[in-house]
């Protein structure tokens, strides 16, 4: 987009940020795919909002979340999809998550343990970390008690799509990774998984849908502007 060529909607994948936050829109392809990513069968309460905006002040940087939603135990997922390496997502995801906190919890609240758990979840097609792993995973450990975890509730999660440790995860998980950059018909029908499944389902909905097709040509004019 940034050359002013612009993909057909048909070729986009997951991995571009139109596509993933429509399908991500489905209270089913967003449940399927962060239980796919964690490996753990998750429940969503409410349905996911994308592009979801927080700002703490007009005078302040203001974020915008690709896809939120929180799950039957007040749990808060917020998920990015980075197709490009601007080499400052940690911190980043650190500006993300205390932007998040802050709107969790009403004016007034001085019981900070009623804020919500929450897991932040960035999905890229690079390895931010160069060990080669496909999941990193975040929490508070103390540097003199390694063993010792600050149980804050909060939880950073970095995915990519280029690991070379396949023996640790499922088939399924593996399957996903491949789809993420390469969302069609030939590596949906060689999964077996139910949900990789459900997610092309909706992938392909959108891709057909004359409706969908005008709203990404206006985003990419504006983009374009």
């Amino acid at each position: 987009m940034g050359n002013n060529v612009v993909t057909k909607l048909q070729d986009l994948n997951l991995v571009d940020k139109f596509l993933f936050d429509e399908v991500m829109e489905d209270t089913e392809s967003y449940e399927a795919l962060i239980s796919i990513l964690l490996e753990n069968e998750i429940h969503l309460l409410t349905k996911p909002e994308t592009e979801k905006e927080l700002r703490v002040s007009p005078q302040l940087r203001q974020v915008r979340l690709d896809v939120v939603s929180m799950d039957r135990s007040k749990k808060v997922y917020y998920t990015e999809m980075q197709k490009t390496n601007t080499g400052n997502l940690r911190k980043r995801s650190r500006l993300y998550q205390a932007q998040l906190d802050v709107s969790l919890l009403e004016p007034g609240t001085t019981n900070f343990n009623l804020l919500n758990n929450s897991c932040f979840i960035l999905i890229a097609p690079f390895d931010i970390f160069g060990k080669g792993l496909y999941r990193y995973t975040f929490e508070g450990t103390c540097r003199e008690c390694p063993e010792l975890r600050i149980n804050d509730g909060a939880i950073r999660v970095f995915i990519n799509t280029e690991g070379t440790n396949g023996e640790d995860f499922s088939q399924e998980f593996l399957d996903l990774m491949k789809y993420i950059t390469e969302s069609t018909d030939v590596v949906s029908q060689s999964s077996d998984s139910t949900r990789l499944k459900l997610l092309h389902k909706n992938v392909k909905k959108i891709k057909a849908s004359e409706k969908m097709g005008v709203k990404y040509m206006q985003k990419w004019e504006e983009l374009a502007y």
